[in-house]
């Protein structure tokens, strides 16, 4: 009996795709394989797999302020590549 397959055509930026490649590697799977796992598993437990929750407000915070701090590193990064120069 030969099982018949369909292509699944995925975005995701470039690079979420090459930490997730790497880390998949590291065990012992493509991202083929990874994504065949997950759509398995919701076919079989018909759920989704990973348990989604919605931010609070402290956690919604702590994002702000992880954001806030990346835009300054940013933008201090950026001063002293132009000081440099």
């Amino acid at each position: 009996m030969t099982t018949r397959s369909s292509m699944v055509h995925v975005r995701v930026d470039d690079a979420t795709k090459q930490q997730a490649t790497e880390t998949l590697k590291t065990l012992g799977l493509s991202v083929s394989d990874a994504v065949r796992l997950f759509l398995h598993r919701v076919a079989a437990d018909r759920a989704f797999p990973l348990e989604l929750k919605v931010p609070n407000a402290e956690t919604r915070a702590a994002m702000a302020e992880a954001d806030e701090i990346i835009r300054a590193r940013a933008a201090t990064a950026r001063d002293r590549l132009t000081n440099f120069e």
